[in-house]
């Protein structure tokens, strides 16, 4: 779970960025406050990358996404990349935690001895 949750939000900090560069067009907002607001966020998404296994990480991950949305205030076409990263975190919450699952699995399977593959084709290893 953790590389795919981690994947969704560094493309998050980048589309952040790039939110912030189309926010400082608008006349009625400070450079400052854009860059605040954005800083805290992309910091956010870096933080979120460590803490994403931790108790309370995953729904600080859907804080950020419902921030994320709401940023279609300021920069409309937010309201778009919001929703399909939301979409994105979703997955990747629910798709990483069926590969953790599968790979535990495996890893009981192959400490008790009875995962082991057997032989391609059904031939011994030769020695030679």
């Amino acid at each position: 779970m953790r590389t795919l949750c981690s994947s969704t939000l560094i493309g998050e900090f980048f589309v952040i960025g790039f939110a912030g560069l189309v926010a400082m067009k608008d006349p009625d907002l400070q450079t400052s406050t854009v860059w605040t607001v954005c800083g805290v966020a992309m910091a956010l998404c870096v933080l979120l990358c460590g803490m994403v296994t931790r108790p309370g990480g995953v729904q600080l991950g859907w804080a950020l996404q419902i921030a994320l949305i709401a940023s279609g205030v300021v920069v409309p076409m937010m309201f778009f990349m919001g929703a399909m990263f939301a979409a994105l975190w979703w997955a990747s919450v629910h798709f990483g935690r069926k590969i953790d699952e599968a790979k535990a699995r495996f890893a009981a399977m192959a400490e008790s001895g009875a995962g082991e593959p057997a032989e391609a084709g059904g031939a011994a290893p030769s020695g030679g």
